[in-house]
């Protein structure tokens, strides 16, 4: 018997190790649950009880064809290998089959798995599924992996004119096995189920990833680069979560979007080169955890911006933190967060600089903050956004281009209908007033919302000066 161990692939269908397993012999599928190791990895209760959710239904569609799905745990990944090794010898387990993962951590976990089962005289397989292409095979001329994602881009727009990743067969069902499929929990301890309203805002399930990803390319894609950057409008696929658990691949969103601009990778449907271009995003930033490890390990990618002073600011962090900022669009974009595990992208980069540009806080804590409460949370993605936004990372935004959240608030949310709906205190002002309470009703403030914690332009100041005096930037600009 052969053994698929799932983890950020939980889909039946485009399963690159699923398929693979199948073809080998007869399969079991085995999940792995590992309370100790998602709270230091601050994984958020909401994603947890997401994969939980999606665990029954993959345990269904398995079960329809004849492969149960087992269900195991180990505290941390430290103790993976001896759980793994345990279960191929109750099974007599000839090869276990497992997608890649590109963090540190995983990477030592695999590792430690493959040498403890080779011990045992099982073989263990790893393929390419969560990305495009394998890591080291998209580089520079001199060999170097890339740190500017428009060149990045254009490489892999080449690779890809070539040959499109193929999407693979779905499993046939097998003959029964006498193996029964485990139950999945309800919930995990340590990880509290988010609200019945958050849940039902992100219905688990591959097949409810393929029906957003079908409604995207439809009905909204063309749009897609007109209407991306405005949060009141449904302009995103919301597949994100989606995407980071694994019930759909990137594969299978690529020849979705390349269907609706006739098989092009340019031109045409600009919407859907868009699109594609957010996927190369993804792709250029796992890339990067494998070329430059260092962004996992808590180190910002670029080493001179370890010396920028950031402030100890315990307040102004719980007021980010708690949507009590004073500012609209910022306090608007964190109940988002927090009430639905997961924030538009646009919001994201303007609360991020808002973070570590304003208020000068080390970026850092906000990283982990959205991975505690961010239902798509993922290393690389979420590493990558926050880094480019606090200067620190690679192809980041120059440290003296900094959004100022009143003029991001007015060109994209210009009536305040994002604003008003999350911030209901805010309903009474008209659209001029909604983005600067304080400004608008100097005397008296409004009831119920907390005046600015911070002058906009001094901070600015203030953050230009901090990394303006690190060793590579004297000189100024």
């Amino acid at each position: 018997m052969h053994l698929i161990w799932l983890r950020t692939d939980l889909r039946l269908h485009d399963n690159t190790a699923l398929a693979a397993a199948c073809q080998s012999g007869k399969v079991a599928a085995l999940y792995l649950i590992t309370p100790q190791q998602w709270l230091i990895h601050n994984d958020a209760p909401c994603k947890v009880d997401f994969w939980l959710r999606n665990l029954k239904h993959l345990r269904q569609t398995l079960g329809e064809l004849n492969i149960p799905l087992l269900i195991r745990t180990a505290t941390t990944w430290h103790q993976a290998p001896t759980v793994l090794s345990k279960l191929c010898h109750e099974l007599s387990i000839e090869s276990v089959h497992i997608n890649e993962e590109y963090g540190i951590h995983e990477n030592q976990r695999d590792a430690a798995v493959a040498k403890t089962l080779k011990a045992n005289g099982v073989t263990l397989h790893s393929y390419l599924d969560q990305i495009f292409f394998q890591p080291g095979t998209v580089l520079t001329k001199t060999g170097t992996y890339f740190q500017v994602f428009s060149q990045f881009r254009k490489a892999c727009y080449n690779l890809l004119s070539n040959t499109l990743p193929h999407l693979v067969a779905t499993p046939k069902a097998q003959t029964v096995i006498k193996l029964k499929s485990d139950p999945i929990p309800e919930q995990v301890v340590g990880f509290i189920p988010p609200s019945k309203t958050l849940q039902a805002i992100w219905p688990a399930g591959e097949k409810e990833a393929h029906e957003r990803l079908n409604a995207f390319v439809d009905q909204q894609i063309k749009r897609y680069k007109d209407e991306r950057n405005f949060p009141a409008k449904t302009g995103t696929s919301q597949l994100s979560a989606y995407l980071a658990a694994g019930m759909i691949s990137p594969r299978q969103c690529l020849h979705a979007a390349l269907q609706t601009n006739d098989g092009e990778l340019e031109n045409n449907n600009i919407g859907a080169i868009t699109w594609i271009n957010e996927l190369l995003w993804r792709e250029f930033y796992k890339h990067i955890l494998v070329g430059y490890p260092r962004v996992s390990r808590h180190l910002a990618f670029r080493r001179e911006t370890e010396a920028v002073v950031w402030r100890q600011a315990p307040n102004d962090l719980a007021a980010w933190q708690e949507a009590r900022t004073g500012l609209p669009i910022i306090d608007a974009a964190m109940r988002q967060l927090l009430e639905i595990g997961w924030m538009h992208n646009r919001l994201r980069m303007i609360v991020a600089m808002f973070l570590t540009k304003n208020l000068l806080i080390d970026w850092r804590e906000g990283e982990r903050f959205f991975m505690r409460h961010l239902i798509d949370g993922d290393l690389a993605a979420n590493n990558g956004g926050w880094q480019w936004s606090a200067s620190t990372g690679t192809d980041a935004v120059p440290y003296f281009r900094i959004f100022n959240p009143l003029k991001q608030s007015k060109k994209f949310d210009s009536e305040g209908m994002f604003i008003k709906h999350w911030l209901p205190e805010l309903t009474t002002l008209n659209k001029k007033e909604v983005h600067n309470p304080e400004e608008a009703t100097k005397l008296f403030g409004v009831v119920n919302y907390p005046r600015s914690i911070i002058d906009l332009k001094q901070s600015r100041k203030r953050a230009i000066a901090a990394f303006h005096n690190l060793p590579s930037y004297q000189g100024g600009r």
